[in-house]
């Protein structure tokens, strides 16, 4: 079990839990997470036990998405338990989760399959579930962002930025950036550029196969400007002019576990009536 602490204070909903797995003769460790970043600490591959058959996640879908990019080497199923307040990968609530344990442990669940994206630069490189971000981190000026895919120009952007999701990504900034909602096992990418300065700048959707470059172009005569690259909201790089980060679909997939035959449709239309 892997939790938020700031979310399950004190561990509370954890140590429940724990106790449930052994109560109905199975074996359970905990890990806790500190987003804060004075306390943050990220769980490696090797602190999972080799015999680990699921990983329940406690907090919300940004605690869900690092614990699936941090151990996808693993290939072993993740389910998570909201906490927060909305959450489209989170099958499970504090309210449902005691009856799942029973439910998983009894065997009866399915396991999707969810694509992931590798963003590269040089020599550096690093995977996501969600979305790989290109944007301004502290300039208000627009960027200028060419777009090469299998080699081959597609366009340039002035924009704050691009967002390459995955169709698990579609629900996230690529959405509030005007994207369109892909159903998550779909196997492609989408491409949103952020608040671009064009009225005829829409979001596009890409083969998985495809390889994406983004390259920080010039609008100025210095040619200093520079660009934040985020996977996940996080493990940043950061583009100067001429630069580019290239992006493709990486060969990690990772394990959701479900326990409902409810559609993604579904689950959708239960989390947007928060807003109604």
């Amino acid at each position: 079990m892997i939790s938020n602490a700031d979310k399950d204070r004190d561990l509370c909903l954890t140590e429940k839990m724990k106790a449930c797995v052994e109560a109905n003769g199975g074996t359970a460790g905990c890990f806790a997470m500190f987003p804060g970043e004075e306390q943050k600490k990220s769980l490696k591959p090797k602190d999972v036990p080799a015999n680990t058959e699921c990983i329940f996640v406690l907090g919300g879908d940004g605690t869900l998405i690092r614990a699936a990019r941090d151990l996808v080497s693993l290939n072993i199923p993740l389910i998570g338990v909201n906490m927060g307040t909305l959450g489209y990968l989170c099958e499970l609530e504090e309210t449902t989760v005691f009856d799942a344990i029973k439910q998983i442990m009894a065997g009866r669940f399915v396991i999707e399959e969810r694509m992931m994206i590798c963003g590269s630069k040089g020599e550096e490189s690093a995977i996501a579930l969600n979305d790989i971000v290109i944007h301004m981190s502290q300039s208000l000026q627009i960027a200028k962002l060419i777009v090469y895919v299998d080699g081959r120009y597609l366009a340039a952007y002035n924009a704050d930025g691009i967002v390459i999701a995955t169709p698990t990504g579609s629900t996230g900034y690529s959405m509030s950036a005007g994207g369109p909602i892909i159903e998550p096992d779909a196997n492609m990418m989408l491409l949103t550029p952020i608040n671009p300065h064009a009225l005829n700048a829409k979001s596009i959707v890409l083969s998985a196969k495809d390889n994406i470059a983004v390259e920080l172009g010039t609008r100025r005569r210095q040619k200093d400007e520079e660009i934040s690259v985020s996977l996940d909201g996080d493990r940043t790089f950061t583009l100067s002019v001429g630069e580019r980060i290239e992006i493709r679909q990486s060969e990690l997939k990772t394990k959701i576990l479900k326990l409902t035959d409810q559609s993604f449709l579904e689950i959708l239309q239960k989390k947007m009536q928060i807003y109604d």
